[in-house]
């Protein structure tokens, strides 16, 4: 599902115009975007969590040389799907019964 895809998909569950959910959607993203940017967690409780986490320093091969190097530390966005979301993707939703 691309973009444009799931602004449509939006607008069909909310009962919306798709003009106004691309508003929305675009509010959203660009939110949780500005929030992990400054290092903040947004959180979604059932859905997962959006935080910003660093790679530290570490030591690799350029392919071309064969030498090492090192691969400065840096800043990278990280989502952990929340418990619903997993068991949803996993086969296990709230209808299912477990024996």
């Amino acid at each position: 599902m691309n973009r444009t895809e799931l602004i449509a998909a939006v607008a069909e569950k909310s009962n919306s115009t798709k003009k106004d959910s691309e508003k929305i959607v675009s509010a959203f993203l660009d939110t949780v975007v500005e929030a992990v940017a400054k290092g903040e967690k947004v959180q979604l409780i059932g859905f997962g969590t959006f935080e910003q986490r660093i790679r530290k320093e570490r030591k690799g091969v350029d392919p071309r040389t064969h030498k090492e190097t090192l691969i400065p530390e840096k800043k990278v966005p990280a989502f952990k799907p929340g418990k619903s979301f997993k068991e949803t993707v996993g086969g296990k939703g709230a209808d299912d019964e477990e024996e």
